[in-house]
């Protein structure tokens, strides 16, 4: 890395050692996204070990880092709404990280993203996917009957504007259920830095929910297969208890299962929760195929 002196921001003397104590600082840090609070917070902390000068105002460190080292800011922007936002990222950053700063430090990765950061999926999906969540709301009152739940999966799923381009990824936020962040836990990802991400039991609600984020249903089948043998179906009973869905997500999911290969015995648990309306995988299916066992309405040929 060249160094360049500027002498209004260190000693003459101090450049070449200031200039690599703030490289290795910057490296290790496993962090390479930050939000301009938390860059000015790290100049703060090391001020001194950099032998930046007293007199240099914080604006100036951060004009001096991005001309002098591998840091670069850039705006998040989308095409159907005005929010923006600007980070700073050190190197080459993980898309994963960058999508997972949006509406940090609250949202965390899930559906596409959380399916390839469990290595259900090979390759990191263009459209990464982060849950930002809504405030809590009162649970729907009234009975579920037949008819609203056909008529609710018969046009397409809704799905958010609001998105952000980052280099050939677009990040999709979600306005997900309110949950407090339940079966979320931190994940590493290739650069060393940590990531809030849904666990592997949720993603494959998640997507079993809204398999649009996944890529389809064909997509969602593919992860319950790769799952097997990682996977708890108490576990899986028990979140579904917690997030406490109208629709009977479990139908589906005891589909899923089913068709992946699980062993029948293994899935009595969904069962018992309750089959009394025919359900369906996806919403907005043309030509469909009924499967008796999980009364649920699928597309033909999955």
């Amino acid at each position: 890395m060249a160094v360049i002196r500027i002498p209004e921001i260190h000693d003459s003397d101090h450049a070449v050692l200031a200039a690599r104590a703030v490289a290795e600082t910057l490296d290790h840090l496993g962090t390479r996204v930050f939000i301009k609070q938390e860059l000015l917070r790290l100049i703060g902390k090391h001020r001194d070990e950099w032998r930046i000068l007293d007199r240099v105002p914080p604006k100036k460190i951060v004009d001096y880092l991005l001309t002098t080292f591998p840091l670069r800011k850039i705006t998040l922007e989308g095409p159907d709404h005005s929010q923006q936002f600007q980070r700073y990222l050190w190197r080459d950053a993980d898309p994963l990280e960058v999508a997972a700063s949006v509406r940090s430090p609250k949202s965390y990765l899930c559906h596409s993203s959380a399916l390839f950061m469990h290595g259900l999926v090979d390759d990191l999906p263009k459209e990464l996917c982060v849950n930002y969540e809504q405030s809590p709301k009162a649970r729907p009152t009234g009975d579920l009957t037949q008819a609203s739940l056909a008529s609710a999966f018969q046009g397409k799923q809704r799905q958010s504007a609001f998105t952000f381009r980052y280099k050939k990824h677009v990040i999709v936020v979600l306005s997900g259920k309110n949950t407090g962040g339940f079966e979320v836990q931190p994940l590493s990802i290739s650069t060393g830095a940590t990531v809030q991400v849904t666990g592997l039991e949720r993603t494959l609600i998640d997507v079993t929910v809204r398999p649009t984020y996944a890529g389809g249903v064909q997509n969602v089948l593919q992860a319950f297969r790769r799952a097997q043998g990682r996977i708890s179906i108490d576990k899986i009973i028990s979140t579904l208890q917690e997030l406490d869905y109208v629709y009977p997500y479990h139908q589906a999911i005891g589909f899923y299962l089913a068709r992946a290969g699980y062993p029948k015995h293994h899935l009595a648990g969904l069962k018992e929760i309750g089959m009394n309306l025919d359900f369906y995988l996806a919403h907005g299916m043309r030509e469909t195929t009924y499967d008796k066992d999980w009364k649920v309405h699928y597309p033909s040929g999955l």
